[in-house]
C-alpha cells in the first residue's frame, strides 16, 4: 500500500485580525523564509476564517522544522500557534501531481467542505431543539417553555454529498434529453429521472459522490432555457 504524499503546509493561527492581508503575507513572508523556499501562503479574508493562515513550503522538512522554532513566537502582538496542515494544499498538488490528480484532490477538498458545512447547520439546527427540550417557567403564572421541539430541517444548501443531485427551477418543456446534455458531461453519469405531474424539478445520478460534487460545483445557478431561468442544484435529501 503507497503510502501518502508528504504534507509541507504549516496551518498559522491566533493571528491578529485586524492586519490586513498583504501586510500580514509579507510578515508570515519574512519570519518562515528562513526555513526554506516558500511555494504560497494564504491568508484567510472571510469572517470566519480570520486570524488564519497556511505557510506551503516545498518541503515537508521545512514545515516541520518552522514549526518546532517559530511556535509561540510573538507577531503583531500575539503568540502565533503552529500545526502541520491535515491535507495538502493546491498549490503542492499543482506543483507535484498531474492534472487529473488536482483535479481529484480539489474534489474531495469541495466534497469535505460541503460536510464541514452540512454538519455544522445540523448542529445549529439542533439548539432550538435542546433549548426547548431544557425550557423552564420562568415566573408565577407562566407556562413552562418545555415540550416538543418544533421539527428543524437543515437547508437544501447545506446536505451533506451524495451520489444523487437534486435539481430544481428548471423550464417546463425540459426533458431527459436536455438535461442529459447538461449533465451528461460529468464523469460517472448514470441517468436522468423526472418526477411524474410534477415539472420543473429532477434527480440526477452518478455512480460515485466525486461526480456529482463536479456536477453540482459547475451547474449550480447555471442559466438555462431562454436564459431567464437559473437552476437550483443540491444533493438529494437522505
Amino acid at each position: 500500500m503507497a503510502s501518502s504524499p508528504p504534507i509541507a503546509t504549516v496551518y498559522v493561527r491566533n493571528l491578529e485580525e485586524r492586519v490586513k492581508p498583504d501586510a500580514l503575507k509579507e510578515a508570515l513572508t519574512t519570519i518562515f523564509a528562513d526555513y526554506g523556499t516558500i511555494i504560497d501562503i494564504v491568508a484567510k479574508t472571510n469572517l470566519k476564517a480570520k486570524g488564519q493562515a497556511f505557510v506551503v513550503f516545498e518541503k515537508q522538512e521545512s514545515a516541520l522544522q518552522a514549526i518546532e522554532e517559530i511556535q509561540g513566537f510573538e507577531l503583531f502582538g500575539k503568540p502565533m500557534h503552529l500545526a502541520l496542515a491535515k491535507t495538502r494544499s493546491d498549490a503542492t498538488v499543482s506543483r507535484t501531481g498531474n492534472k487529473d490528480e488536482f483535479e481529484l484532490h480539489q474534489r474531495r477538498r469541495l466534497a469535505e467542505k460541503d460536510k464541514r458545512k452540512a454538519a455544522e447547520e445540523q448542529k445549529r439546527a439542533k439548539r432550538p431543539e435542546a433549548a426547548a427540550k431544557g425550557g423552564r417557567a420562568t415566573g408565577t403564572g407562566l407556562k413552562p417553555t418545555s415540550g416538543p421541539a418544533p421539527n428543524t430541517v437543515v437547508p437544501d444548501e447545506y446536505l451533506p454529498p451524495n451520489k444523487i443531485l437534486f435539481v430544481q427551477n428548471l423550464p417546463d418543456d425540459f426533458d431527459i434529453e436536455a438535461l442529459t446534455g447538461i449533465f451528461g458531461r460529468f464523469e460517472g453519469f448514470r441517468e436522468v429521472r423526472l418526477v411524474p405531474g410534477r415539472k420543473g424539478i429532477a434527480f440526477i445520478e452518478y455512480e460515485a459522490e466525486a461526480g456529482a460534487i463536479t456536477a453540482k460545483e459547475n451547474t449550480a445557478g447555471m442559466a438555462v432555457g431562454d436564459g431567464k431561468k437559473f437552476i437550483k442544484v443540491t444533493y438529494q435529501r437522505q
